[in-house]
């Protein structure tokens, strides 16, 4: 495993949560609003539960590039304050 992929399986662990949470949490309103019975909606609630947390790992795997000053610094073109270069660790 290159650095690279270990830096972001570690950021992809750390917004796995989240990433399942949001998930969970618009799957969970889409099933409360439908008119089902008390059965249908627990059969509902069980399918959110599993497609969210099968859903929010690839989800977390291509978010967490986008969360390093790598990524935003290779996409800048400009220098956003006067003529100043950015800096390059």
């Amino acid at each position: 495993m290159t650095q690279d992929t270990a830096v972001r399986a570690q950021i992809s662990a750390l917004i796995f949560t989240m990433t399942n949470a949001v998930l969970f949490g618009a799957g969970l309103i889409t099933v409360l609003m439908l008119n089902m019975s008390a059965q249908a909606t627990g059969i509902g609630i069980a399918a959110v539960t599993a497609f969210s947390f099968l859903v929010a790992a690839p989800a977390a795997w291509l978010i967490a590039p986008r969360l390093r000053a790598r990524y935003w610094r290779n996409r800048q073109t400009t220098p956003l304050l006067g003529s100043a270069q950015p800096r390059v660790f």
